[in-house]
């Protein structure tokens, strides 16, 4: 039997898997013919499926209400987006249309909600969480919310200057506020608190000095969160149970508290062997909540999470066309990608993270090992085993003779990419943001794709660069 690349992938991982499965020797994504998709457009190309966004904020929600009914849990469960994760409009509104909440990082992101608003994407019912350093304008915009009777908005206090920032005007009327706890980090860390949130001794003496004695500060939120994210270990539920105490604790001083918020974390697949399991961890994010409130004898909170990459990082993928062959070494052989890794999925090149490569065709070539390099003269622009400590193989074909070019693509690239590398902005070597396409599914659940941006132009890029003056 021919020992392809079909093969190799099949005997090393559970293939196909979902959202990924050959047919007629092609790569298909999420039932997107990538040829068909290629072949009218072109690459470099960046591609988001929206229905894949719907279908984890449906997933996070089933896990959480499953939980809730097994342990007969008097909370109610809270989705936000962090936009910060990707502030495309289609990205917000497909999230909006699934009556989420949102989060804002900075003081730009209440512009947007104020043009969301505008465009009719959300109502003044909607929450909305303000996490972040809080500088004057951020404060300030937050204060036009409010008094343009957005009903919903919690502003969750970083450090104790904010609240000192936040009052420095006399409050006309009662707001909703929120406190984040100081984590410590895990060993590995290169240091050991982390720079976000409120230390636990300042915390309980800010809600005891400052917030019990004011009657215009609604104390509705303490928020945890672990930077490594949600994982089954020892280091992140030590920090939940830490958290868990010191909310109790506040709820016994201040009745009104009636929310914990465990941020983001949740991971996405990242590999073809990605394993997590999603039901036991929420499982058990419910139960301790429950077992430590029934201790305490205090109600049990509403959970709020704030996914963004969980939301919006598994809908992306971009597609690239190996232009160039290089052997270096007797072992090094190199496929040159027509455009630069560094700009367009820079989180490979900048924290290592990892992405699923898969080709697009070729799938009955035999493979060989190889490395991947962008086109741009920077020697960090490549993807290769040594940065990701794994071996990549790919099909092998002849660049000269005058067969199909191989076209490989970056999945599951939704989240951060775009907001990292500048999107639309001036790149490394002045290569240009890639065409960027959407793939949604019509009334009849026919799949539907349209051109949201053409790839930049050179005048464009100039214009930005001050040449055309």
């Amino acid at each position: 039997m021919k020992n392809n690349y079909k093969r190799l992938i099949e005997q090393t991982y559970n293939f196909p898997l979902e959202g990924f499965d050959l047919q007629k020797g092609i790569l298909h994504f999420n039932g997107i013919d990538l040829k068909k998709i290629l072949d009218n457009y072109g690459t470099p190309l960046r591609i988001s499926y929206l229905p894949k966004i719907r279908e984890q904020i449906q997933k996070a929600r089933n896990l959480f209400n499953q939980a809730f009914k097994k342990y007969d849990y008097a909370g109610s469960y809270e989705f936000c987006y962090c936009t910060k994760c990707c502030h495309h409009s289609y990205v917000v509104k497909t999230a909006l249309k699934e009556r989420v909440s949102l989060e804002t990082s900075s003081s730009y992101d209440i512009d947007l909600i104020l043009k969301l608003y505008e465009h009719g994407a959300l109502s003044k019912n909607v929450t909305i969480l303000h996490n972040g350093i809080k500088t004057e304008e951020y404060i300030e915009k937050i204060r036009l919310l409010q008094h343009q009777d957005f009903k919903h908005t919690i502003t969750i206090l970083d450090s104790v200057q904010e609240l000192e920032r936040i009052t420095i005007q006399e409050l006309d009327k009662p707001i909703k506020i929120g406190l984040r706890i100081s984590i410590d980090q895990e060993p590995k860390a290169a240091y050991c608190t982390s720079r976000m949130g409120i230390s636990k001794k300042e915390l309980l003496e800010l809600v005891k000095d400052k917030i019990q004695t004011n009657a215009f500060l609604e104390l509705h939120m303490i928020h945890f969160y672990v930077d490594s994210g949600i994982n089954d270990n020892l280091y992140y539920w030590g920090e939940f149970k830490k958290a868990l105490k010191l909310y109790t604790q506040i709820k016994q001083l201040v009745p009104s508290l009636q929310a914990i918020n465990i941020g983001g974390g949740f991971p996405i697949r990242n590999s073809l062997d990605f394993e997590y399991d999603y039901e036991y961890v929420v499982d058990e994010i419910v139960r301790k909540i429950k077992d430590v409130c029934v201790q305490v004898c205090v109600s049990e909170p509403d959970i709020y999470t704030e996914f963004g990459k969980y939301t919006v990082g598994e809908s992306g993928a971009v597609i690239f066309r190996v232009i160039e062959q290089k052997q270096q070494k007797d072992t090094e052989l190199w496929y040159i990608i027509d455009n630069s890794l560094m700009n367009t999925i820079p989180d490979s090149c900048s924290i290592n993270e990892k992405f699923i490569l898969l080709p697009i065709n070729k799938w009955e070539n035999d493979y060989r090992s190889i490395h991947i390099g962008g086109i741009s003269c920077d020697n960090s622009d490549y993807y290769n085993s040594e940065q990701l400590n794994q071996k990549i193989y790919l099909p092998s074909f002849n660049d000269k003779s005058g067969e199909d070019p191989l076209y490989i693509g970056f999945f599951h690239t939704g989240a951060y990419q775009e907001a990292i590398s500048g999107y639309g902005g001036i790149k490394h070597c002045l290569i240009p943001s890639p065409r960027q396409i959407i793939v949604d599914k019509d009334e009849h659940g026919n799949l539907i794709d349209y051109l949201y941006r053409d790839e930049q132009s050179v005048s464009n890029m100039l214009s930005i660069l001050g040449y055309d003056y």
